[in-house]
């Protein structure tokens, strides 16, 4: 439950700032870096965003946990690339008759696309540890994203934590009665967890929109309606996006 509690959004100079401000720049960012042809700029984005979630006193457990999956998902198409694609060979070694051969511009392109991955991410996780998500889906409505997709997107982030409970309380009973103890009972036991989960999530929607429905509610949300934006915020993501800007097309 820790690595998803909103205590990690303290009071810092990002979370006073409009979620739609965020939200765009991190956008025009993210743009940024998908079409840069190179390694730099990326890097950049990602060394900035490192440097602000360790001033933002991120915990070292949760920031490693964001990232193992982009950097295992950046090492495969590394590995792949360097392997299965490009002309320019820089060895090839025989093994139990199989030959492989590694390429110099297969490499490079695989940390190009390995760079952008981790400074897509980088991005993201920034936005997501100095924003909450209720603001980040505030921030989206304004964007004229579809109601329905902000709607249940909100519903799955309320309720998701009613189930990561309810999971810990059957897990925690069945380990209590050896359910985990050899691989066939912890199958069984993984296997009626997961059941018993599914049918409390599809037992828990119709209660809700039952209850939802008798006091009237119509898809309208209050935290939907936004405040007038501020001048000096504008000014200083305009001024971010132009030297990121300035950056991307010198580097």
């Amino acid at each position: 439950m820790e690595i998803f509690n909103e205590h990690l959004k303290k009071d810092h100079l990002l979370s006073r700032v409009d979620a739609r401000v965020k939200l765009g720049v991190s956008l025009l960012v993210l743009a940024m870096v998908l079409s840069y042809k190179g390694l730099a700029f990326p890097l950049l984005i990602l060394g900035i965003s490192l440097i602000i979630c360790i001033r933002m006193k991120i915990p070292v457990k949760v920031f490693l946990l964001r990232f193992s999956e982009p950097v295992f998902i950046a090492s495969i198409v590394i590995l792949l690339k360097f392997l299965f694609s490009g002309q320019e060979a820089m060895f090839s070694i025989k093994i139990f008759g199989v030959i492989i051969t590694g390429h110099k511009d297969g490499l490079m392109d695989g940390l190009q696309i390995a760079c952008r991955i981790l400074g897509a991410v980088s991005i993201v996780a920034l936005l997501g540890f100095s924003t909450p998500f209720t603001e980040i889906m505030a921030g989206l409505s304004w964007l004229k994203i579809p109601k329905g997709l902000i709607e249940i997107s909100l519903f799955a982030y309320r309720y998701i934590f009613v189930l990561l409970e309810d999971a810990m309380v059957i897990y925690n009973a069945q380990k209590n009665r050896l359910g985990y103890s050899g691989m066939r009972r912890g199958l069984g036991s993984f296997g009626a967890l997961t059941g018993s989960l599914v049918l409390k999530a599809f037992e828990s929607s119709q209660n809700i929109t039952t209850a939802m429905i008798q006091r009237g509610y119509d898809g309208s949300m209050p935290m939907m309606k936004h405040k007038p934006f501020r001048v000096s915020e504008i000014i200083a993501s305009a001024a971010i996006i132009t030297a990121m800007g300035v950056v991307w097309k010198i580097y």
